[in-house]
């Protein structure tokens, strides 16, 4: 074993088995064991947890170990999230309460308190997988079962320094064989923990290099330098002598200086970078001569602050008479009464066919064990495919891919959901679940069917196919799409989209401009018809559609000034040579185009027409011949008479509604 670790399973065994027969021969069978590990790659973490416990019933000692432990879990829980490597897994191994809250303030002790809400804040000690796995398989092979587990200073701190002294800034050192674990107190609680790989063996190895001594041997040696004067050795050539302590000491001043030199440099970094108010050293490397002496210096400290130890320090400990107040016994007698005051009781279970240990704060399950095992809950659930992003006729659309099958985990070969209880010895198994399948699609999918039309316009037949571009090329409807393709498509059955696609000039409304006010007159427009039903241009056609164009025969002048209903007019109506002709009120000369122009006149889309005020006046025999196109006959005499219903009349003789109008030449 060194520097607190395992290294060989077997030997350690057959030691732990020498030791169990001896004790077995005082006090019979010996099936369960507690156990303190070293500080060897230690972790510390601070936890908290609060439980409502309104309208419950007073605190008991087993609702604050519950408490106690659930804080410990939520710092195991910080630890997992928090290593750098997904293969190394913690255990627990021990715990100090660093403060109890009721209801959001600090008090002393929960015991038969009452509240709203309870909270323990922890500092919890955790050792790699490898340190307690080594000492679980050497219990194994001794027959032996690990019954609690604790960490050498928290063993030896609650015997040696009560809660009434954690007030005090105080440093206690185990040092053992292979270790040196400490522990700082301060603000009545326990701070923090550490170590260092340097221990008592250190001064044994010393020994055993200057003077050529077996292991064994210079152990012996070390351990008879606090006692005797001279000591007695024999070195691997076969030589022995006898060596003044004073000069063995001068020859492994160098190593005590080592670890006295590392101890107080991990005091100090435990401890904010300063030096406690004391420092308390215990274990069997306590009696190293003259460390005591080299932490005062290290730590500028007088000596009287700087103590070794022994059972006579124990508190509320009786002992039997034939036990000596030796330091070496703190950290066992510790070990005992943490594991009745603070147990870590340990369960094992297998996961995907891996011993995965558990320490048992409450009912377990299976989701303790799956964290545990540092399974990650995205483990639980296969991955979903990767989706796509496409641009649809300009717009953004995004193709999720296929979700994952999520695993299905077995308990003992039945399903079971993560919220299970499970119970020392069982079998968990995670079936992994699938991945979903990445996003793809045609662009059918995405556009849906496009069926051609068949449609017939004026007589010619079109057929009407969908327009697809996939990247600016032609594309069909069952081409399969990418990533950040950009697919355009046109397929619209409206009547002007169709005409607008083949190239033909839409129907135009008929509209002129009056009066610099522009005029649309429907029953002039071009008419659209479907078979013999009017449609308009927003119409949607169908396969088989007949569409022809009706065009209306252009107006005159006169016909729109009577269909403008903002426009005043006097009508009459006479008869002239007898052709009937109305007359409106004959305004200014009106002005087709900023041309002057009679009624007759026929007008077009887009011309542009002034019409006058009308000024009431009674209508003349002359104004008849602005609205017929008269000439005079060829055989026409240079004489003529001019009669109104028979009578003569002049040129400017007024003529009313239904008079008979007539010109007649003499011979």
């Amino acid at each position: 074993m060194i520097d607190g670790q395992i290294h060989n399973i077997v030997s350690v065994a057959s030691v732990i088995c020498e030791i169990k027969s001896i004790l077995e021969e005082r006090h019979g069978t010996l099936k369960r064991v507690s156990v303190a590990a070293a500080g060897r790659a230690l972790k510390t973490m601070e936890g908290s947890m609060t439980i409502d416990i309104a309208g419950k019933s007073l605190f008991t000692s087993e609702d604050i170990n519950r408490l106690e432990l659930a804080a410990v879990q939520q710092a195991q829980q910080k630890l997992l999230s928090s290593v750098s490597t997904t293969d190394d897994y913690y255990y627990c191994v021990g715990y100090s309460v660093l403060h109890y809250q009721l209801d959001g303030d600090e008090i002393g002790s929960l015991i038969d308190q009452a509240g709203r809400s309870a909270t323990a804040e922890v500092i919890a000690t955790f050792l790699p997988r490898v340190v307690v796995e080594s000492l679980l398989a050497s219990l194994k092979r001794a027959d032996l079962e690990m019954e609690a587990l604790t960490l050498e200073p928290i063993a030896a701190i609650n015997v040696l320094i009560p809660p009434s002294m954690r007030r005090l800034n105080v440093a206690l050192v185990d040092i053992g064989a292979g270790t040196s674990d400490i522990a700082i107190t301060n603000n009545n609680t326990v701070v923090s923990y550490g170590m260092v790989p340097i221990a008592g063996d250190e001064i044994t190895e010393a020994l055993s290099n200057h003077y050529l001594l077996d292991f064994p041997v210079a152990e012996l040696a070390k351990r008879s330098l606090a006692n005797e004067e001279t000591i007695t050795i024999s070195d691997i050539l076969g030589f022995e002598q006898q060596v003044p302590s004073t000069e063995v000491i001068t020859a492994i001043k160098p190593s005590i200086e080592k670890l006295a030199s590392s101890i107080a440099e991990e005091i100090k970094r435990l401890n904010n970078n300063k030096s406690p108010q004391a420092v308390m050293v215990v274990g069997g490397g306590s009696l190293t001569p003259h460390l005591t002496k080299e932490l005062s210096i290290r730590l500028d400290l007088p000596e009287n602050r700087i103590g070794i130890r022994g059972l006579d320090a124990l508190s509320d400990v009786t002992l039997s008479d034939n036990i000596s107040s030796s330091p070496a016994l703190v950290t066992p007698i510790g070990i005992a009464i943490a594991a009745r005051r603070a147990p870590i009781h340990y369960m094992s279970v297998t996961v995907n066919e891996k011993t995965i240990r558990l320490f048992e704060l409450k009912e377990m399950t299976v989701g303790d064990a799956l964290l545990a095992a540092n399974i990650k809950a995205r483990q639980l659930y296969g991955k979903p495919g990767l989706g796509m992003s496409i641009m649809l006729n300009g717009k953004l659309m995004t193709i999720p891919g296929e979700h994952g099958r999520s695993s299905e985990i077995l308990l003992n070969g039945k399903i079971a959901s993560t919220k299970d209880f499970i119970v020392n010895g069982d079998d968990i198994s995670l079936v992994p679940g699938s991945n979903g399948k990445d996003a793809s699609a045609t662009i059918r999918d995405l556009i849906g069917e496009m069926s051609p039309i068949n449609i017939t316009i004026d007589g010619t037949k079109h057929t009407i196919t969908p327009r697809i571009e996939r990247n600016g090329k032609q594309a069909e409807l069952d081409t399969i799409v990418h990533d950040r393709d950009e697919i355009y498509y046109f397929h619209s059955t409206k009547l002007k989209d169709i005409l607008a696609e083949l190239g033909i000039k839409t129907t135009m409304p008929f509209e002129i401009i009056v009066n610099n006010k522009t005029i649309l007159l429907e029953q002039w427009t071009p008419q659209l018809l479907n078979g013999r039903t009017p449609i308009s241009p927003e119409q949607l056609l169908k396969d088989g559609d007949e569409i022809r164009f009706e065009i209306q025969q252009p107006p005159t002048v006169g016909e729109i000034i009577a269909a403008l209903d903002d426009v005043k007019l006097t009508t009459a109506t006479v008869t002239f040579n007898g052709q009937s002709v109305t007359m409106t009120s004959s305004l200014s000369p009106v002005l087709l185009n900023g041309k002057q122009v009679d009624h007759s006149t026929i007008v077009h889309s887009g011309d542009k027409l002034t019409i006058p005020e009308s000024v009431q006046r009674p209508f003349l025999f002359s104004d008849v011949f602005l609205f017929i196109d008269y000439s005079l006959p060829k055989t026409a005499a240079s004489s003529y008479e001019l009669l109104r219903n028979g009578e003569p009349i002049g040129f400017n003789d007024p003529v009313f509604s239904g008079d008979a109008l007539e010109i007649k030449f003499k011979p």
